[in-house]
């Protein structure tokens, strides 16, 4: 469990870095997004990495690694929106943004631990494909929660299903590591 904190780490700092990047670049422009495109800003992304495990043919030459960090960071933004609201104009510095993504990452790394440790890490003999499938499903059922209206009978709201997005993700990244660690030995 030490190396899957750590590595968690590792990623999430890859993605926390692009975040901070951006936000110099665009500013907070993303806190004008409602939930619903949020979603589908995740959608086309886990949808493009689909494409590109089961495409032989690719007509871009990116992989997998910018798309599932874009899942993670869309994510986190989605998990700030649920939080502080959809504002008309952008509204947070780069410092602000940066405290809202790294309480929002903290609470999603707690989670992942807890279920780690129940499950056994278990994702570890899970192949990135089926990673990608779950972000899917995960989607599907957020925008049918969206939908709804944000109303469910049993089931998680959209916060669980969102930190389980980021978590798939950053387990896809640290497989892709691996592979390239292992293709390079």
């Amino acid at each position: 469990m030490k190396d899957t904190s750590n590595q968690f780490n590792d990623q999430i700092e890859k993605c926390r870095e692009l975040f901070i990047n951006k936000m110099h670049d665009y500013g907070s422009a993303w806190r004008i997004l409602r939930l619903p495109s949020l979603t589908d800003q995740i959608f086309i992304k886990a949808q493009r990495i689909r494409g590109l495990q089961q495409n032989l043919e690719q007509k871009i030459q990116e992989d997998e690694t910018s798309e599932f960090i874009g899942i993670v960071n869309y994510s986190v933004m989605a998990l700030i929106q649920l939080q502080k609201g959809v504002v008309e104009q952008p509204d947070l510095s780069v410092e602000e943004a940066t405290q809202l993504y790294d309480e929002q990452v903290a609470q999603t790394k707690q989670l992942m631990m807890d279920k780690n440790h129940d499950y056994g890490e278990a994702w570890r003999d899970m192949r990135i494909s089926s990673l990608t499938d779950l972000i899917l499903q995960k989607l599907l059922r957020v925008k049918q929660i969206e939908n709804n209206q944000g109303k469910t009978r049993v089931s998680e709201g959209i916060d669980a299903n969102y930190q389980d997005m980021i978590n798939y993700a950053v387990f896809a990244l640290i497989h892709l590591d691996e592979q390239d660690e292992d293709s390079k030995k």
